[in-house]
């Protein structure tokens, strides 16, 4: 009797053993089933981005299966110095659990290091022991922990009295955010003006990665000789710095001045008479003055004549005599009458109001001193007549 009680707790002890073996080898099959139907799902796997900038990737952890899925969730073959924080529900973590039929979304930020060499760039999101995710960074440029201060067009051309604008950029590519002193070494006279968001600024700050766009005005001054003139530009923080040079090209500014040797503006002249003026054209600019022309406003039936009407060309610095006769109308009372003169480019003019008094003939003095000896005459004729009766 005994043998027998001891040969069944045998066979229900091996039994036992053959159903805990069973219970484990389904829960194993279970657990696999379970990974084989875990997806790790984001719509863009493939990115470019330049160096320093940060990747924020949206993804879903899927789980297909009719079981509760809980397991670890890490990111792996990210190249060194690459960072990355992976956040579900505003926490970090590092596993997950998804109900049957359900998804959680989690939130990967990887950021790309500002030193790091151009190329592609791959690496993995692994849930559990099978479900992964592979994404693939293309690094645009070389990258480097430097400030970049550059412009698309560093050479402009324009006469002495035009400003020249540059459009420039500037990009802090290192890890900390700077304040950027701009400084700009222009020749003596210059005037040079930096504009951000459209605003006159010394400096500007800039968070790291970021860049912005920064106008340069440029004023030569006024007397500036035409040629080719240098201004380095620079953007300076205590760490780091950034510079460029920027070219104007000054072909020279158009300027003159029309008057007389002696300045007068005035001269006097009677009806029907004529005055040669003599003029004086210099050419106050730094630039050749070519085709200059000889115009004038006057009265009505007044005349005015230019002797030479045109000058072909006038150097900087040099003059010109013009001699204007003016002709006043026949019927021209006394009075004071303006004729307008003008010396004419496309470029630039210059004009003086010329002052004219009128006055009475000589002829007519004499007749009036006629006129009043005659009188007097005929006054002591009657007198000597008529008086003694």
């Amino acid at each position: 009797m005994e043998d027998f009680f001891m040969s069944v707790q045998k066979r229900f002890a091996g039994f036992k053993i053959f159903i805990l073996l069973g219970m484990l080898a389904l829960s194993a099959m279970r657990v696999s089933a379970a990974s084989g139907q875990i997806i790790l799902y984001t719509p863009y796997t493939k990115i470019s981005v330049s160096p320093g900038e940060a990747i924020e990737y949206s993804i879903d952890v899927i789980n297909k299966s009719d079981h509760v899925f809980n397991g670890d969730i890490r990111v792996v073959g990210l190249p060194r110095a690459w960072t990355y924080t992976l956040k579900g529900g505003g926490y970090a973590v590092s596993s997950v659990a998804v109900l049957p039929d359900d998804k959680k979304t989690l939130s990967l930020r990887v950021e790309v290091p500002f030193q790091v060499n151009k190329g592609a760039y791959t690496f993995r999101v692994i849930a559990g022991d099978s479900a992964s995710l592979a994404l693939t960074v293309h690094v645009t440029e070389m990258g480097s922990s430097e400030t970049e201060f550059t412009t698309d067009q560093p050479n402009m051309q324009g006469n002495a009295s035009a400003t020249f604008t540059y459009r420039a950029t500037l990009k802090n590519r290192t890890a900390e955010k700077q304040l950027y002193a701009l400084i700009a070494n222009a020749p003596r006279g210059w005037t040079v003006t930096f504009k951000a968001d459209y605003n006159p600024v010394t400096s500007v700050e800039l968070e790291p990665n970021t860049t912005k766009e920064i106008t340069i005005e440029v004023k030569p001054p006024k007397e500036v000789k035409a040629g080719t003139y240098k201004i380095p530009i620079r953007a300076v923080t205590g760490s780091t710095s950034a510079s460029m040079e920027l070219e104007a090209v000054v072909t020279g500014n158009y300027e003159m001045s029309l008057t007389t040797p002696t300045g007068l503006l005035s001269t006097k002249i009677t009806a029907g008479g004529k005055q040669k003026i003599r003029l004086v054209v210099r050419n106050t600019g730094s630039a050749d003055l070519t085709d200059i022309e000889m115009k004038s406003t006057a009265p009505s039936k007044w005349q005015v004549i230019f002797e030479p009407e045109k000058i072909d060309k006038l150097a900087p610095g040099n003059e010109t005599t013009v001699y204007a006769t003016i002709e006043a109308d026949k019927k021209a009372i006394p009075g004071d009458y303006v004729i307008n003169m003008e010396a004419r480019t496309p470029e630039t003019t210059s004009q003086i109001s010329f002052r004219v008094m009128v006055k009475t003939p000589m002829i007519w003095g004499w007749v009036g001193v006629l006129v009043i000896l005659a009188a007097v005459g005929g006054v002591v004729f009657l007198f000597r007549k008529f008086g003694r009766r």
